[in-house]
């Protein structure tokens, strides 16, 4: 059988997702400013919840980015 690779997460399950914390938050954010997956992360569904919406506040405050900087 083929084992699957297990994930591990950047999150502990008691720590506090911020929105001004944004260095955690780019651990969760592709390089084009795509929130990653749940099955990606490896976080779970409550985590994933918080991560998404503090990321959605930091993008609204202007303290994250809605899309990654064009760089040509």
């Amino acid at each position: 059988m083929a084992s699957k690779k297990q994930i591990v997460s950047p999150l502990s399950l008691n720590q506090k997702i911020d929105y001004k914390d944004v260095d955690l938050l780019t651990l969760f954010v592709t390089d084009q400013g795509k929130i990653l997956p749940r099955r990606a992360t490896g976080i779970t569904v409550q985590q994933q919840r918080k991560v998404a919406k503090a990321i959605k506040r930091a993008r609204l405050l202007s303290l994250f980015s809605f899309v990654a900087a064009n760089s040509i």
